[in-house]
């Protein structure tokens, strides 16, 4: 399960003290100890999933860039989207992982640099898609259905569970206006509005889908996809701004070299089968910054 996002506005109300990412230093000062900016890297991720859960995974994959590094990897599930953004902003961060659509803000603001995601067992970026379900034996069969009917959607700002299913909409020949949209909270609200009958129709991205199917708490045959998006690349681990150019290669090196074992347990938030680590670019999600244009979308959508 995927896709948690904090607005803003509540990422804002985090009292300043809050985002200073524990035993981080501010990076700027001294010469590098050993490879390492400021003697460790700090690696922040955005809170996805519960963070209880995020830790102990990204602890793993902590370790393991540690030992192929040879030096201090810290990592810290920040308080959301806003803190992050801050902290790679004032030097607290020197790694961080977005979601797709997050990144493309945080690249705007900070000069974030994607440089590795979650990949297939062939190295291929992994990929997921947003998808709108109804019940089979619904009479709406296409997006162009849903005019005065309800869809449920799961949090403002979430690529797969917002904007993309509201580009649908657009793409055919709706306003937003012309669809009863209710945000569920959540992937897992999503589909349970509509598993309950609260909504005509509800967003359920691939990953919820695997991760409901495998729990026993969805069955693809009671219902009916009518729309499906693009295959959207996975979420994007960056460098700052400023890193060090030798050591910004020494950690892509480290990170595209890690097992698929030290990289599953973090992976499979994702529902990503075991892969390593792959190398992109900007352009990998040049997609979702078209996204954001075309949507008028800003930082106050997330």
């Amino acid at each position: 399960m995927r896709r948690f996002r904090l607005s803003l506005a509540l990422a804002a109300l985090v009292p300043a003290a809050a985002l200073a990412l524990t035993g981080c230093g501010d990076g700027s000062s001294g010469a590098a100890k050993g490879s390492c900016p400021g003697g460790k890297v700090r690696f922040g991720v955005e809170p996805f999933e519960d963070a209880a859960k995020l830790t102990p995974a990204y602890k793993t994959l902590g370790k393991a860039l540690e030992a192929k590094l040879g030096c201090p990897v810290e990592v810290q599930i920040v308080q959301g989207y806003s803190a992050e953004v801050l902290a790679l902003q004032n030097k607290k961060l020197d790694v961080a992982q977005f979601g797709p659509l997050g990144f493309v803000f945080a690249s705007q603001r900070t000069g974030a640099e994607p440089v590795v995601s979650f990949g297939n067992p062939d190295r291929s970026v992994s990929t997921y898609k947003a998808g709108i379900w109804v019940k089979k034996d619904s009479p709406i069969a296409s997006v162009a259905d849903l005019k005065g009917r309800t869809l449920a959607l799961s949090d403002a700002g979430s690529t797969s569970g917002d904007a993309l299913p509201r580009y649908a909409i657009r793409k055919a020949g709706l306003s937003e206006s012309d669809v009863k949209l209710q945000y569920a909270g959540g992937h897992p609200q999503s589909l349970l509005a509509l598993t309950y009958g609260k909504v005509d129709a509800a967003e359920i991205n691939t990953q919820q889908q695997a991760t409901s199917t495998s729990e026993h708490q969805f069955d693809a045959a009671k219902y009916k996809q009518i729309w499906a998006s693009d295959p959207i690349p996975n979420d994007p681990i960056t460098v700052a701004k400023g890193l060090d150019p030798a050591f910004k290669s020494k950690l892509v090196s480290a990170l595209t070299t890690l097992s698929p074992q030290d990289v599953a347990k973090a992976g499979a938030f994702l529902d990503v089968e075991p892969g390593p680590l792959v190398p992109v670019t900007k352009q990998t999600y040049q997609p979702l910054f078209d996204l954001a244009r075309t949507l008028g979308l800003t930082e106050k959508n997330l």
